[in-house]
């Protein structure tokens, strides 16, 4: 079955909920039991429900795997799988530029409880080689493309040098998403999004999902999951199942569109920079070639005028698109990631990962791109 029809018929079966054609909503706590010790699928919705069920058996279809798994948010999934694999004095080696909520989980929850983070430049693979030599890593996990400046790692290569030191590798898949890469099969052991994003595709709905291709860790992550309650809701689970029938033909537009916007952007007069892996000039763009099937529906900028003050102008003057914490939706969206997604970063750390007070990071919507590129080069000439 092609990915296109995957994503519409995957992991559910009409004929196992009353011939419903779309999966129900089991908006129940708990479930009957006849008698003593009955053995049933579905008891109480912490520990199971149908909705959330058909929503984990699509994730871990979508991704290769054969165990998935939905959270309440996507940090509390996040959360799920660090807690579940680390124990105080264990290392955690992350990509460096990672997503804003990721690091502050790790700097202010994991390394208090004390867990070793290192954080680390992994676009030049032998860099991982060096710290496997001084340290006994537990689990790598890695971000590609990142959040904001849309840098890449090989996948592949990063997972077999993990692999022969023993060390678990996860993956926060959140920006490609299964339509444009699946590292499990490039031997990832965990792949995560935040569901929020794009498979929700309609910024109405708080989410992580999660998949594995391994029984053992299934088990660990499932048994974590229940113990601590992060589970998503019913509704929230039936809400991505729908935004997930759609998501080929979004992620088709926001492609579209994206490389679009980022051609014309790079001729205009008031951006310094593109960040967009499609483009040839981006410094990762034959990986990006070679491990995604596509370059994503998100584009970074800096603007020359390099200031709060200038980023200020452009976001207040764009009528269409607005300013806002999340992406992925089928709206197009800015975020000024110095004092949103990233705010928690030191200034230090910021600079140093070319977080800048001029960097806007568009998520591209799959408006008409013409009414995209209007909205925002009307604003930049705010900035004349």
């Amino acid at each position: 079955m092609q990915f296109d029809t995957e994503l519409i018929h995957a992991a559910y079966d009409h004929n196992d909920h009353n011939r419903a054609l779309m999966p129900p909503i089991y908006q129940n706590s708990m479930f009957a039991m006849h008698e003593i010790g009955e053995k049933i699928p579905f008891k109480y919705s912490r520990l199971a429900n149908p909705t959330r069920k058909i929503l984990e058996d699509t994730i871990a279809t979508l991704e290769k795997g054969t165990h998935g798994f939905a959270f309440a948010s996507g940090v509390a999934g996040i959360d799920v799988i660090f807690r579940t694999f680390l124990q105080p004095n264990d290392t955690l080696v992350a990509v460096s530029d990672i997503y804003g909520g990721s690091y502050d989980l790790l700097t202010q929850v994991y390394a208090s409880w004390g867990v070793n983070v290192i954080f680390a430049d992994l676009t030049q693979p032998e860099k991982l080689d060096e710290i496997f030599a001084q340290h006994q890593v537990k689990m790598l996990w890695l971000e590609t493309p990142s959040n904001p400046l849309l840098r890449l790692v090989d996948i592949q290569t990063l997972a077999k040098k993990a692999k022969a030191h023993g060390a678990l590798v996860g993956v926060d898949n959140t920006f490609a998403t299964p339509y444009l890469q699946n590292p499990l099969t490039m031997g990832c052991d965990i792949v995560f999004h935040s569901a929020t994003k794009y498979l929700g595709g309609h910024s109405d709905v708080l989410i992580g999902v999660a998949a594995v291709n391994d029984e053992k860790l299934a088990n660990s992550l499932n048994n974590m999951l229940i113990m601590t309650g992060a589970i998503a809701a019913p509704m929230d689970c039936w809400l991505v199942l729908r935004g997930i029938k759609t998501l080929a033909v979004r992620m088709e537009r926001h492609c579209q569109n994206a490389r679009e916007l980022a051609i014309r952007l790079q001729q205009h007069p008031a951006i310094e920079k593109v960040f967009y892996p499609a483009l040839p000039e981006h410094e990762h763009h034959e990986l990006a070639k070679r491990q995604m099937r596509d370059f994503g529906g998100v584009v970074s900028v800096y603007l020359k005028n390099d200031t709060l003050e200038a980023a200020n102008i452009v976001i207040k003057n764009m009528k269409l698109i607005h300013m806002a914490s999340s992406l992925g939706g089928v709206e197009s969206l800015v975020n000024h990631s110095y004092t949103q997604s990233h705010s928690g970063m030191s200034p230090e750390i910021k600079e140093g990962l070319g977080i800048r007070k001029g960097l806007l990071r568009f998520s591209v919507g799959i408006e008409n791109i013409e009414n995209i590129y209007q909205d925002i080069a009307n604003a930049l000439a705010y900035l004349d």
